[in-house]
């Protein structure tokens, strides 16, 4: 049975990983720069703890960017049950009613304070903490990832190209062979046409010649198999490592995407429920405080965020984060264009109510 999400708790085990995993790969990618520069020296047990290592960051790589989605998946219902909250404050109180038969300013300013005072406010800015520890660990991970997998593909180039030539050297070694091998049998087939003892013996030290020479280049031919073999074994391990990293620098995009697009959604919802048209309303919320949702918060302080230009970009993210980690995604209802945000029903004093899935 699956535990109920703690974001924290899913936090620490994403930042545990996160520290963990660049110092094994620049293990992985330095073991690959020397086995590119003096592969010889590297033994069959050398190879098999190198596997090991190589298998367990992929599969721990894969381990975080599954807490990540999680984290995104979890931030995302978190602000399904804040939206919602916030919906339960936007009617009127008796009470509010009540003053509204004798003043509607009163009662309009007795709503906007009780609306303030709610917890929602904070859950919101709470919302924005969380957002911007995620996107600085998959963002500070994407770095590692991006980077190990650039150093990791040129060696890897360099160890392929240095197998092509063992192999084009094998063909070579081989067509030799049989060139010398031939030669071998014309001159023993000749050897019984000569009468003269002297020529018999001068194409027999020919033959025998040309026949330990091509015994030579077999024995070469061998070595170059066994050495183009045995660098297969490694490249194989190698080729899974760059694809792994460059797996989790697609996934990370994935992810760094959808949190930017949703962090705008929850701006949406902190600006629909702030006045943020009264002096220092937008000081808990700045690109300063939170630096890794910076892009977002900028349009939010330029109060550009509008929701039409957001439905789109909304339901393309969810469809790309629900493709790559679809045990993480949530049953959505809403067609693509479908409002976010859902203003003909009620009051303009009410600002805007959310409609989520």
């Amino acid at each position: 049975m699956r535990k109920a999400f703690s974001f924290d708790m899913q936090l620490d085990a994403a930042c545990a990983l996160a520290k963990a995993l660049p110092p094994e790969g620049r293990l992985c990618v330095d073991f690959i720069g020397e086995f590119a520069r003096s592969d010889s020296e590297i033994d069959d047990e050398r190879f098999l703890t190198e596997n090991t290592r190589f298998h367990t960051f992929v599969a721990n790589g894969t381990t975080f960017t599954d807490l990540a989605a999680e984290l995104v998946s979890g931030l995302d219902l978190l602000t399904v049950k804040v939206s919602a909250d916030l919906d339960s404050f936007r009617g009127l109180t008796a009470v509010e009613r009540l003053i509204g038969r004798f003043s509607r300013q009163r009662m309009w300013r007795r709503h906007s304070a009780r609306v303030r005072a709610a917890p929602v406010v904070e859950r919101l800015r709470d919302l924005m903490v969380k957002s911007n520890a995620a996107a600085g660990l998959v963002a500070d991970y994407r770095t590692f990832a991006l980077s190990a997998h650039k150093a990791a593909e040129r060696k890897l180039i360099d160890i392929i190209e240095h197998r092509r030539r063992l192999v084009d050297e094998i063909d070579i070694a081989r067509i030799r062979i049989k060139e010398l091998n031939a030669k071998a049998l014309t001159t023993q087939g000749r050897i019984g046409l000569y009468g003269s003892k002297t020529e018999w013996e001068r194409m027999e030290r020919e033959r025998q010649s040309l026949k330990a020479e091509a015994d030579r280049i077999s024995t070469e031919e061998h070595r170059l198999r066994d050495e183009s073999q045995r660098r297969e074994r490694f490249i194989g391990i190698f080729q899974m490592f760059v694809d792994a990293l460059n797996n989790q620098v697609g996934l990370c995009n994935t992810l760094i995407r959808k949190l930017m697009i949703d962090t705008e959604e929850r701006l949406l919802i902190y600006q629909a429920q702030v006045d943020t048209d009264i002096p220092g309303s937008k000081v808990q919320i700045s690109a300063e405080l939170f630096p890794d949702i910076a892009d977002a918060i900028s349009l939010f302080e330029r109060n550009m965020l509008v929701p039409q230009d957001l439905q789109q970009r909304k339901y393309t993210a969810d469809a790309a984060f629900d493709k790559k980690f679809a045990a993480f995604a949530h049953e959505r209802t809403e067609e693509p264009g479908a409002p976010l945000i859902d203003t003909t029903k009620i009051s303009t004093r009410l600002r805007f109510r959310f409609l989520r899935s």
